[in-house]
């Protein structure tokens, strides 16, 4: 009888675990069916749901993230497995011992069960610290120093300096701005002035001396996106500052966010950053990632990368030739408006004429245009 039985339980437990192995399948069937189903690659499935970067720092930080997220899955599986079987092969049967066998104090597990979770958590934060350090380096010589400053609700883009074709550098910093020039903006834009009190509570204008102004600017209005214009294959430096309160620079190409903070050194934070290149060419959407007020959704601007040819002629019909941002951008052939986003109704009202489709994001060339000839800037 004792014979009988066991070979019944045995039976049994196989059966169990060929229906296991069946369900798993299943599961398994069913992943692989939604993934081709979403027209999903390989690729765009290992990216978990982040953008496709733009910069060698965003893929760095983008294969830190594909292989957290794989480990995670692989730790969350292994859980998954333990729990599986210990309900499934361990639960209590009829007439065996309720009390099951203790492995307490087991020596070999309990270092097993500390050691390997350290040393995940140790691997995992190396490569952090290496994506970390690559993200925030900086070197002396980058190609554009551009000055970013936030204000409530638009930005400002000037060009503190551009290395020339020689080597040497450029510089279009003017040293005698009005910090308050943004806010007469405000003033204009809204067609009357907005109440006191101003920033800094009207105190003196060198409160705000962190402030850069440039003679080649981008002033981004309620009617006008601001396009921040920057060439591919360059190390571009980025210079932040907020006017009023914390904004945040966000371009989701890049895969990272800086906050822009009003008085950086009281702040104790490091207004500047770099990237190392733009690897296409190419109209990136950008926005305020910090709520910064009433307007924060519609904060926001665009990048257009174009070549570094393109650039010196722009940057030379800026400087000569004075003429807008939207003026020089067709005068190279460049689409003159934003083609990833509009700008916001200032009167809290739309007509539902935001356009569904704004412009190619890969391909901001105007078609049959011969750029201008321009000189040395």
């Amino acid at each position: 009888m004792k014979l009988t039985h066991g070979e019944r339980s045995t039976a049994r437990r196989a059966t169990t675990a060929s229906r296991t192995v069946k369900r798993v399948g299943l599961v398994a069937a069913l992943g692989l069916s939604t993934l081709l189903m979403t027209g999903c690659g390989p690729r765009e499935a290992l990216r978990f749901g982040w953008p496709t970067g733009v910069t060698p720092e965003a893929k760095a930080m983008g294969h830190l993230w594909t292989w957290a997220v794989i480990a995670s899955l692989i730790v969350g599986f292994l859980v998954w497995m333990a729990i599986f079987i210990a309900i499934t092969f361990h639960r209590y049967r009829a007439g065996e011992d309720p009390f099951p066998r203790q492995t307490a104090y087991n020596m070999p597990v309990e270092l097993v069960l500390i050691t390997l979770p350290f040393l995940a958590i140790a691997v995992l934060f190396y490569f952090t610290v290496v994506v970390e350090n690559k993200v925030e380096a900086k070197t002396d010589d980058p190609g554009v120093v551009v000055d970013v400053t936030a204000f409530q609700w638009n930005w400002k883009f000037g060009y503190d300096k551009v290395r020339q074709a020689d080597g040497t550098y450029k510089s279009y910093a003017v040293e005698n701005g009005n910090p308050f020039e943004l806010q007469a903006q405000r003033n204009a834009d809204h067609g009357h002035p907005l109440p006191l009190p101003l920033p800094a509570g009207g105190r003196s204008d060198n409160i705000r001396d962190y402030l850069r102004f440039s003679s080649i600017e981008t002033l981004g209005t309620s009617t006008e996106i601001p396009i921040m214009v920057l060439p591919v294959d360059t190390r571009i430096e980025f210079n932040l500052a907020a006017a009023d309160v914390v904004h945040s620079f966000w371009v989701p190409e890049f895969l990272y966010k800086r906050d822009v903070m009003p008085f950086p050194k009281q702040n104790h934070s490091d207004p500047r950053f770099q990237i190392e290149k733009i690897d296409r060419k190419g109209a990136f959407v950008g926005r305020c990632a910090e709520m910064c007020g009433t307007y924060h959704a519609m904060m926001n601007f665009e990048i257009r990368a174009i070549s570094k040819e393109d650039f010196q002629r722009y940057i030379a019909l800026r400087a000569n030739e004075k003429l807008s941002n939207a003026a020089a951008l067709e005068a190279i052939c460049q689409q003159p408006k934003s083609v990833t986003t509009v700008p916001f109704e200032t009167r809290r009202r739309t007509g539902g004429k935001t356009p569904k489709h704004l412009g190619d994001t890969w391909q901001t060339q105007l078609p049959n245009c011969t750029p201008r000839v321009t000189g040395a800037s």
